[in-house]
């Protein structure tokens, strides 16, 4: 990982700037050639990208970070329910305003009920706020995550919608194989190997971005045609939810006293959502077809520019309590 505020900060803005570059790659990429399509992905491929980026979360958990966690466990848990609370509640509310149905609806909850990102670890420490507290929270919620997801998406989409839509059996079993069992595998590979462990911190971070980037990407090509036809009050909608995550997760923090720099840490992490998850999970649960990836793709491209742009304003203060 970036070592240097500087660093930190253009890592930033080159991953915001890649995401563009990707994106738009895939969008225009018939323009190019119909012969070989690299984007087009099916949903198989979309969960081995989803187990690498997982896989080097694990790298990059270190062991002092996990003896901070038990030593403060409740702020940790209270991040967590911030999160699992605050987000998929907000997702909801956005699809009853603007009273979507079908995919596009089940697009935005899920959205609003996956756990964290990773890229709101790195962000954290663009914004010079507390890293280990970040890493903590996404880890914590990332591994609970086959049973909070399913639970909360059950809630919002209304008990029997969701059991039928979501299907939360299989939801935890994909969360489980694809997200916990790839951490867990991660943070051990990095234990027991001495050269992993000395190249993880420098590897780990740039492989799991750019698998995301390709999660992306596939998203854009297996959308072309619905995102030129995506509503501006859709796009509001999400960049409305976006913000007031962010919103919340710094009030909860100045609520409970936290110091400057873990408000900044649960600020990111709350409103930077896993909607490349989201992503894998829409399409293996819904089609590889389906428009439910819309929202997902469209939120994380955006909470990844709203990420960046907060991130390196906290970055330009000085003082960080």
């Amino acid at each position: 990982m970036p070592s240097t505020q500087s660093q930190s900060r253009f890592g930033g803005a080159g991953v915001l700037a890649a995401l563009v570059v990707s994106s738009t790659l895939a969008f225009f990429w018939p323009v190019f050639t119909e012969t070989f399509d690299p984007f087009r992905l099916n949903p198989d491929a979309l969960s081995g990208l989803v187990v690498v980026t997982m896989f080097c979360l694990g790298l990059v958990v270190r062991q002092d970070e996990l003896t901070e966690l038990r030593q403060r466990p409740l702020t940790v848990f209270l991040g967590v329910v911030v999160q699992c609370t605050a987000m998929p509640v907000l997702a909801w509310l956005v699809v009853r305003v603007l009273a979507l149905e079908g995919p596009l609806a089940y697009g935005v909850l899920l959205c609003g009920c996956v756990p964290g990102a990773m890229a709101s670890n790195v962000l954290t420490m663009t914004a010079r706020g507390n890293v280990s507290y970040s890493v903590s929270l996404t880890s914590v919620a990332t591994l609970l995550s086959p049973v909070t997801v399913p639970a909360a998406l059950m809630v919002v989409s209304g008990l029997e919608t969701g059991y039928e839509v979501f299907k939360p059996a299989k939801m935890a079993v994909t969360l489980l194989l694809t997200v916990v069992v790839p951490v867990i595998a991660g943070y051990w590979v990095k234990r027991l190997n001495l050269f992993v462990r000395n190249h993880a911190p420098v590897l780990a971070p740039p492989v799991a971005t750019v698998a995301l980037l390709w999660i992306i990407a596939s998203v854009v090509a297996g959308n072309r045609d619905r995102l030129s036809q995506v509503a501006i009050s859709l796009l509001a909608g999400l960049l409305v939810m976006n913000l007031l995550g962010y919103f919340s997760g710094y009030t909860v923090g100045r609520v409970a006293r936290m110091p400057e720099a873990m408000r900044r840490a649960l600020t990111l992490e709350v409103g930077m959502q896993n909607a490349g998850l989201g992503t894998m999970l829409a399409a293996t649960l819904l089609g590889a077809d389906s428009a439910a990836q819309i929202p997902t793709a469209a939120y994380t491209f955006g909470c990844m520019l709203t990420g960046t742009v907060l991130a390196a304003a906290w970055a330009g203060r000085r003082n960080v309590g």
